[in-house]
């Protein structure tokens, strides 16, 4: 993958923070206080188009759900933050939710070294070595 240039960076960030104001507002708005939806990063491709959003989601157990649910309504929140981004772009890159979960591997990885069954000074343990 190539490196972005400056231009995509700040384009991101920016679809980032005002993203990420809309859908906090919207969750206000709804009144839903057991949510917590945060943006963790977005990727911009290089004619600014399209727009990557990753997404972490508290609880996970219904991260499925508002995803579904936010891939659904993709226009609308783009035509959303269109209006709030008019006076900075000329046009808004459509959006494609995905869900972030690295913060769910980084806990499994904490997990799997505080187990005393470490896999990695006992190889066995690795999924891959096991029969099937």
């Amino acid at each position: 993958m190539n490196e972005e240039t400056p231009r995509q960076k700040k384009i991101a960030s920016v679809i980032q923070k005002e993203l990420a104001t809309l859908l906090q507002g919207n969750i206000r708005k709804e009144g839903l206080s057991n949510l917590i939806i945060s943006i963790t990063k977005v990727h911009v491709t290089v004619d600014l188009a399209f727009a990557k959003v990753f997404l972490s989601i508290f609880p996970s157990t219904s991260a499925l759900e508002y995803l579904k649910s936010m891939q659904e309504n993709s226009f609308k929140i783009r035509h959303e933050l269109s209006q709030i981004m008019k006076n900075q772009m000329r046009r808004t890159p459509q959006l494609a939710f995905y869900i972030d979960d690295s913060l769910d591997y980084i806990e499994k990885i904490d997990s799997a070294l505080k187990n005393p069954e470490n896999p990695i000074s006992n190889s066995d343990l690795l999924p891959s070595k096991q029969k099937r």
